[in-house]
Formats: C-alpha cells, structure tokens, sequence
C-alpha cells in the first residue's frame, strides 16, 4: 500500500504513466503511488522487508527518482533470492484522478516492468465515496498484490 498528498507540481504518474497534468503528489521521488505499492508487494512476498528498507526517503539517492526504475532494481533484489512474480493486481483509491483512460498503458508498463504478460497483471480503481482524507481529494493512494514462484 501507498499513499501520497497531492500538491500543486503536476504530474501524477502511475507506473510512469501520466495520468493528471493538473496535480502532483508531495514525495521524496516521483510519488508514483501504483509503484511503490507494487515494490512494497514485491517485497514483501520475498520477505525482503519493505520500499523504506531499500529506498529511505532520506536518502538523497531517492530524490526525485523514477519509482519505475526503482520497480527495476526491486526485480533484481527479488530475483537474485530466486523469486519472480507471476501476477499482480493493483486497486487505485483516488476520488478525481480517473485511471480508465490509462488502464491499459498502466497495465503493461507494470507488466513490461516485472517481465509479464499484461494478462497477468490487474488495475482497477475506486474512490471513497467522499469519505476521509483520499475522498476529500487531497491525495491519492494504491494496494497491491504480487503472487511469487519459485
């Protein structure tokens, strides 16, 4: 899971994918919530700990870094204890940021950044009815589930 602010500096990107020009999220790299929940899933199902273990944002490294070639070096981390992922859905919790017009670029970068096929990867979205924090449109948040094998 992931959750970001938004701010003022657009954009708001999801596994890289521009989805609003109109706002940005408050992080130490890129903010892109959908990667980030997908390398904390990563690994966690690797029991390698979690994105803040690998990637502090206090880290200066971190600044401004591309959350996908952060998934790249997570890939390598979870390869090299001799898992691969072999499926991955993602829920997007956002109330203005729409993600059905960026579903499928969505889906296959994530699938083209875990070495799948984009039938094994999922993106959906919802919103919280206007409820709390992410329904008042202050930010924008995503889980993930990552199955591995051996």
């Amino acid at each position: 899971m992931d959750a970001h602010r938004f701010n003022t500096e657009p954009p708001v990107l999801l596994a890289g994918v521009e989805v609003s020009r109109r706002k940005g999220v408050e992080a130490t790299s890129d903010g892109d919530v959908v990667a980030h929940a997908v390398i904390d899933a990563l690994l966690g199902a690797a029991v390698l700990g979690d994105i803040g273990d690998h990637f502090p944002s206090s880290d200066r490294r971190w600044r401004n870094a591309d959350s996908m070639e952060l998934l790249a070096m997570t890939m390598k981390k979870v390869g090299r204890v001799h898992w691969r992922p072999v499926f991955c859905d993602v829920t997007v919790i956002a109330q203005s940021v729409r993600v059905s017009p960026h579903r499928r670029a969505i889906r296959e970068a994530l699938a083209a950044g875990m070495g799948l096929e984009n039938a094994q990867v999922s993106v959906k979205a919802t919103t919280t009815d206007e409820m709390g924090w992410l329904g008042r449109n202050e930010g924008i948040a995503a889980m993930a589930v990552i199955t591995l094998t051996q």
